[in-house]
């Protein structure tokens, strides 16, 4: 059926009504009054969702984006700095990283498989000389589900006292408690398409003073994504360069939305979302990439066997007009990811659910029986 699509996947993720239409407003001069009442309030509510009263800026990139210039703002050629690479996001940190000339140890993990922080502890506490200039870790790798443990990761790096941590926060922020000045967190990237419910467009930056305090001796090239622009502009309600009109009309309100819902709330809903899935999934006979204690509240992976993965993602696609994400890199072809994050509701996952099973039906796969999956998740509903 046309325009009957429905996004289970980690971003983009569905977009409210409410946001659309607030998108769909005639655009006002970005150097207008009226607009930098408008970013006034965007930061105002960034800075709640981001549980800080660090600076929160706004750039008009991806999520990876966002990660570069949280990287590139406050390291110089020659720093040695620890990646944490579990999946396909803390490869790539580790790429970029090198590109800019960085010296990157990584420490990884089997891809499904949490961060130990003790790895990091291990490495911070033998850098006596503080050589260690910023630790650099994926919170929710989008790649396999996984939720690392970022607190305790971060713990290690405030005993070190010297290095900075810089957090892709990019499908953690607005899914998962990311509580920055509780923890104390130095730089945190996220992306507008994950948990704040609007298009691709938009990545946000947060700095703490520590940040700022290394930003003052960082030689790193850097002119659209230097961040100090974007904060002497947002300290006076306006943006360096031009923004996204309209895409900001959808953010201010995606973010009234979120502050209605309330912070508990939205966390807790994700909560929700994820063990329904979750126990879903397990009543259908189907392997978990990710276990319970590391999973993400963003996004379930699944590793089927006796059922390809992409045949399931083909089915749902074509018969149901659902889209799961498909695995990446060496996961290709071997992992389906359902997408439970941003504006995504119970029926959403029992809708998804249902359709998992009669396409579980239609490719032969007996290993369950019809209507487990279904029950599985309303029984995890009316017990949360």
């Amino acid at each position: 059926m046309e325009d009957k699509n429905m996004l289970m996947i980690p971003g983009p993720t569905p977009v409210p009504e409410k946001v659309l239409l607030a998108m769909a407003k005639h655009p006002i001069g970005h150097r207008s009054g009226d607009f930098s009442k408008v970013i006034a309030e965007l930061t105002e509510n960034l800075k709640w969702l981001h549980q800080t009263h660090n600076d929160v800026l706004m750039l008009t990139v991806s999520g990876t984006g966002a990660m570069e210039a949280g990287i590139i703002n406050f390291l110089s050629p020659g720093d040695r700095v620890l990646v944490g690479n579990n999946g396909k996001f803390g490869d790539r940190w580790a790429k970029i990283s090198r590109a800019f000339g960085l010296q990157v140890e990584e420490i990884t993990a089997e891809w499904g498989k949490a961060l130990n922080p003790q790895a990091f502890g291990e490495k911070l506490a033998a850098d006596t000389q503080k050589q260690i200039k910023a630790v650099i870790i994926t919170h929710s790798e989008t790649s396999t589900g996984v939720l690392n443990d970022l607190e305790t990761i971060n713990q290690y790096v405030k005993n070190h006292g010297k290095s900075l941590i810089i957090v892709d926060a990019v499908t953690s922020l607005g899914a998962t408690n990311v509580p920055i000045d509780a923890w104390g967190l130095d730089v945190v990237a996220s992306g507008s398409q994950k948990g704040y419910m609007i298009p691709p467009g938009l990545g946000f930056v947060s700095v703490s003073q520590k940040a700022w305090k290394a930003y003052e001796t960082a030689k790193l090239p850097k002119f659209y994504l230097d961040l100090k622009k974007y904060k002497k502009a947002t300290d006076e309600n306006s943006s360096p360069f031009t923004p996204p009109v309209n895409l900001m009309y959808g953010l201010q309100a995606s973010l009234q939305m979120m502050r209605s819902e309330g912070l508990d709330n939205i966390f807790a809903r994700h909560r929700r979302l994820t063990q329904a899935t979750r126990a879903a999934i397990k009543a259908l006979g189907l392997p978990l990439f990710a276990s319970d204690e590391a999973a993400s509240n963003a996004i379930t992976a699944v590793a089927p066997i006796g059922v390809e993965a992409e045949k399931i993602r083909s089915v749902m696609k074509k018969r149901y007009d659902i889209a799961l994400a498909g695995g990446q890199d060496h996961l290709k072809g071997k992992i389906f990811r359902i997408g439970h994050l941003g504006f995504v509701s119970d029926r959403d996952i029992l809708a998804a659910i249902a359709s998992l099973e009669a396409t579980l039906i239609e490719l032969g796969y007996e290993s369950f029986s019809p209507g487990a999956g279904v029950a599985a998740a309303a029984s995890a509903f009316a017990n949360v």
